[in-house]
């Protein structure tokens, strides 16, 4: 086993390479598609490649390293969302997502009104309860509420309301994203960001 520091030294020191990221890929080795994710090319990714190799998922690891190296970077980013949270399959569901969480960190751009529009996306997933996706749900609504204040309020909300959908997993996703979102530790760094401290 190849620790991911090891592949991201790796990945440094062979650069960007997309034609050898396809052919890692297609190796099949867990290791080597790890790899492939990061030295993979975002604006030579096809919306085809993107969906064949969100296909070929099968742990959490290869599906949340591909989303937040390679995937996030791509034009096709906010189309895959729409498609892949309503999958059947875990790990396309899942990568959906991941997809919303990691772009909620990095996307330092992105307007408000895109997150929004995610949050009704979560709201729909919150009832899955196969752990791979409820744990990414979670973690995309945490992290769109850790954004920005008005953000904030908007996923507690989303919160709130899947929290009255009274399942087990609407329960428990909405517990634990209410608990570390309206944390005093949480208000003070939002407050402090938007300069109201």
């Amino acid at each position: 086993m190849v620790l991911v520091t090891e592949l991201r030294k790796m990945a440094k020191e062979m650069g960007t390479n997309h034609n050898l990221a396809i052919q890692l890929w297609q190796s099949c080795i867990h290791e080597a598609r790890i790899l492939a994710c990061l030295i993979d090319n975002p604006k030579l990714v096809t919306e085809e490649q993107m969906d064949n190799w969100v296909k070929d998922f099968d742990s959490w690891d290869v599906c949340d390293q591909c989303c937040s190296n390679l995937f996030r970077k791509t034009q096709y980013a906010h189309q895959k969302v729409f498609e892949w949270c309503v999958s059947d399959e875990e790990f396309v569901k899942r990568a959906g997502f991941v997809l919303i969480a990691v772009m909620a960190v990095h996307d330092k751009e992105a307007d408000d009104s895109l997150f929004e529009q995610f949050l009704s996306v979560i709201k729909t997933g919150a009832d899955d309860n196969r752990n791979f996706v409820k744990k990414a749900v979670n973690w995309a609504l945490r992290q769109i509420g850790k954004r920005n204040l008005y953000l904030n309020s908007r996923a507690l909300e989303a919160a709130r309301q899947i929290q009255q959908m009274d399942t087990k997993i609407g329960r428990w996703i909405a517990s634990d994203t209410i608990r570390e979102l309206t944390s005093q530790a949480m208000q003070d760094r939002l407050k402090t960001r938007s300069g109201m401290q």
